[in-house]
């Protein structure tokens, strides 16, 4: 019997880049998932699809609902990939991953030999990093725009049930009517601009508002979003 005569297949491994909420979970338990529900409740499409790691920090084995909290977020439909300082936290063992920080490593292909070896691919030192992000279309509604090494400016509208998530700034040339997530990665400094006022929710490094909580006199008018201490600001822009 003849042996096997087809060439070995190469695998190929690519390195992808991608962004997690955080959520910090606080007692009383039943008090936070209630404030949670309301939430979702404001803005259902907030967590869909979206990667959530949950920072237990707060969080001590004799709190009530701890053993859990896990499997109540995710009756809730979130996507958890990964629990921190959960050491003393009952239940949370088989939510943990083994995650490990990353960039964008480009692609590297595996040779036939365990000898061989691929090096990533490098950005010429003579070349600028982009910080910014510009959209020359109006973002419909289901549509995400996500870019996490700085601004995003849209010349035109950010309909209902769209999604603009910026590592720093956000400019809307044009109405904003669904979500702008600003300071995405930790930037308190980030801002939000937009000529018309209409959001469904904004939020600065972690800090958020929804309709609910915005002052009706300023719907649809031009204005500045930034955040002093943990509360959002939201002022008319002259």
């Amino acid at each position: 019997m003849q042996g096997d005569t087809h060439p070995r297949m190469k695998i190929r491994v690519r390195g992808r880049s991608f962004l997690a909420f955080v959520i910090a979970p606080q007692p009383p338990l039943d008090a936070w998932l209630a404030e949670l529900d309301a939430q979702i409740a404001r803005s259902p499409g907030f967590f869909e699809a979206r990667p959530v790691i949950i920072d237990m920090a707060a969080i001590t084995a004799a709190a009530n609902g701890a053993d859990t909290l896990l499997d109540d977020l995710d009756k809730r439909g979130m996507s958890v990939i990964d629990v921190e300082n959960a050491a003393a936290v009952p239940g949370a063992d088989p939510w943990r991953r083994r995650l490990v920080g990353g960039r964008n490593a480009g692609e590297i292909e595996v040779g036939d030999s365990e000898r061989e070896t691929a090096s990533p691919l490098e950005t010429p030192l003579d070349t600028p990093l982009e910080t910014s992000l510009v959209v020359a279309e109006p973002v419909r509604s289901g549509q995400s725009v996500l870019f996490i090494k700085g601004d995003v400016t849209i010349i035109g509208s950010v309909a209902s049930g769209a999604e603009v998530l910026a590592g720093g700034s956000i400019h809307v040339y044009g109405a904003l009517r669904g979500r702008a997530i600003a300071g995405a990665v930790g930037r308190s400094n980030a801002r939000i601009f937009c000529r018309r006022f209409e959001a469904e929710l904004v939020s600065i490094d972690g800090f958020y508002m929804t309709a609910d909580d915005m002052d009706q006199a300023l719907r649809g008018r031009a204005v500045e979003i930034r955040l002093a201490g943990d509360a959002i600001v939201v002022s008319p822009l002259r």
